[in-house]
């Protein structure tokens, strides 16, 4: 039941939405391209990422942008 279109605030608030096992999708009936719609009608410009981590499948993606807001955060954190 956790699905973009319900915008919870776990949604529509977070630094990033990941969709995982995204390889089960099919098996349940659920659609990946109406749910990166549903997330992107939800979080507006908020990063919504689609991986299925036991495959290795979008873990890169995800490491990425964590190091990145990381970075961002350490260096507004230092200018202030």
């Amino acid at each position: 039941d956790k699905v973009p279109r319900k915008g919870g605030p776990g949604i529509t608030q977070s630094d990033l939405l990941v969709v995982n096992k995204t390889d089960l999708a099919s098996l349940i009936g659920a659609d990946l391209g109406v749910m990166s719609a549903d997330a992107g009608k939800m979080r507006g410009a908020g990063p919504t990422l689609f991986a299925c981590i036991k495959k290795g499948d979008g873990v890169e993606e995800i490491a990425n942008h964590i190091q990145v807001a990381r970075a961002r955060a350490m260096g507004l954190r230092g200018s202030g």
